[in-house]
């Protein structure tokens, strides 16, 4: 096994090495048979493995590099880390508003890309190879795994059979086919908060989630932001009155905006890296001291072998799998990013439980059963669950809209936060809900109340029952509920409510 290496080599990176790829690991003798084997110790991968060994089976996982996966080491727990001093900045920029003066806020660079290291050194505790193996009876591998027959995995020069094997890979950073882009360097995830020292001037290549989050927190912690997207606007696959306010915020705090952007090359000019540009307004170039892409995931399907046993798969789209996450070899099932549209941690923790399921109790679970939240995690945030308005009209099924602007909710009128709303779509004539959209400081926390409401089958109207403490934010989902319920007094209900109430006075 290749020893494990995370910049920068300080004590918080090493406690972090110590943890998910230990350096005097050794691997353990492996068992006759397992239930099990588990290719990949991202969430997927962890979520699987300890789910189906705390069921009492025998399991495998097998790591190549950094147990945790995207979400521990380059996704999520770094990235809002980083989100959430920048939102620090971004309030004290905006503290004014509310008659607090506060002067000279300015972050540190080098002290939020610590505390980031810290945070998420503590926090591989929780996908440490020691604790699977220890507390949760699963036995570790650390090494390269490839399918050798029908029922066995190499790893390290041993074998493993298994009765069922499970692929959670994940995926990686795609490069984008632009001109001079590899000889000129760049940053992705995956390096990206490797930095020390801030770039004074930073291109971000993607107006997706991962690069409109990383642009604006980037922008607020001093960088001088350019942010490219290929289409007229960026989250361009959200809700367009969300990303419309999104997109506000980022002018007014200085992100630059190249839209409608095509990236010719790009090429070094001295310590400068030079983005040519074609865009709505002509030809242009960009000049920066560093480039981010932030678009473009590729699934780690290579040296697997999975020719070998069967397993069809594309290498843009990752492993193909069923309903039940099945994949063309009946004994292999696959969970997470390598096989899923829904890049997010949380849905490949549920595919995972999917899999538990159906890979060793014969079950026939299904992941389009599933309603899938997300939330990007910009200032605002936009959350979303269920269907968009353009995807229930591609489907030919009628909807109603209801729409609560916070402008009209005391609590985000207080806290200066009215810029954004809650959108609610329903069967058309019916409160059976099938999609919301929230735009706010905290939508993601807000989300899993429609989320539960819809798993649930509790319908808009139901939601007007639920009694919310005042004042919050979250009234407004309350408020669509009574919305709802006021469509129901018809001029023929008003009418024969008030010959009611004439006959009892």
């Amino acid at each position: 096994m290749q020893q494990a290496r995370v910049l920068p080599n300080d004590e918080y990176n090493q406690a972090l090495v110590a943890n998910v790829a230990p350096p005097d690991w050794k691997n353990p003798t492996p068992a006759g048979r397992y239930n099990l084997v588990v290719i990949g110790a991202g969430t997927a991968g962890l979520v699987t493995a300890a789910g189906a060994a705390g069921l009492g089976a025998r399991v495998a996982l097998i790591e190549r590099h950094l147990m945790g996966g995207d979400c521990l080491n380059v996704g999520c727990v770094p990235s809002k880390c980083i989100i959430r001093s920048s939102r620090a900045i971004g309030e004290a920029l905006r503290a004014e508003q509310l008659g607090a003066r506060v002067s000279g806020a300015e972050a540190d660079f080098g002290a939020v890309m610590a505390r980031m290291r810290r945070v998420r050194a503590r926090l591989s505790v929780i996908d440490s190879a020691q604790r699977f193996a220890h507390e949760k009876g699963v036995d570790v591998y650390l090494g390269d795994a490839r399918f050798t027959g029908t029922d066995s995995v190499e790893v390290d020069g041993q074998t493993l059979r298994f009765k069922r094997a499970v692929i959670a890979t994940g995926a990686r950073a795609a490069e984008p086919p632009i001109a001079g882009l590899s000889d000129a360097g760049y940053l992705t995830n995956e390096t990206v908060f490797s930095l020390t020292e801030r770039p004074r001037r930073l291109a971000v290549i993607g107006g997706g989630p991962i690069g409109s989050e990383l642009a604006q927190a980037f922008q607020r912690l001093g960088c001088q932001v350019t942010l490219l997207q290929d289409t007229g606007h960026i989250l361009n696959r959200e809700d367009a009155d969300a990303a419309d306010i999104v997109q506000r915020a980022f002018q007014r705090e200085g992100v630059r905006l190249v839209l409608q952007a095509e990236i010719l090359r790009v090429q070094r000019d001295g310590a400068d890296k030079v983005l040519r540009v074609r865009h709505a307004g002509g030809e242009d170039e960009v000049r920066v001291d560093e480039i981010l892409i932030g678009a473009g995931r590729a699934p780690n399907v290579e040296g697997l072998g999975l020719e070998t046993v069967g397993v069809e798969y594309d290498p843009q789209r990752g492993v193909k799998v069923d309903d039940h996450l099945r994949t063309s070899n009946a004994r292999i099932f696959a969970a997470g990013d390598v096989c899923m549209d829904w890049k997010f941690t949380h849905a490949a923790d549920f595919s995972a439980r999917i899999v538990i399921q159906n890979a060793l109790f014969f079950g026939r679970r299904k992941l389009s059963a599933l309603n899938m939240p997300w939330c990007t995690y910009t200032d605002p945030e936009i959350a979303h669950v269920g269907l968009y308005e353009h995807e229930a009209a591609k489907r030919g099924i009628a909807v109603d809209t209801y729409v609560r602007p916070f402008s009209e909710v005391d609590r985000a009128v207080a806290d200066g936060e009215e810029d954004g709303f809650v959108k609610i779509i329903v069967a058309k004539g019916t409160d059976r809900i099938l999609g919301a959209t929230i735009v706010a400081s905290h939508a993601g926390d807000m989300i899993s109340e429609v989320s539960v409401a819809m798993a649930g089958k509790l319908g808009l109207g139901g939601l007007a029952n639920v009694i919310h403490p005042y004042p919050t934010q979250a009234e407004a989902i309350r408020q669509l509920g009574d919305a709802y319920n006021r469509t129901r007094l018809t001029p023929t209900v008003k009418r024969l409510f008030s010959s009611f109430l004439a006959l009892t006075r």
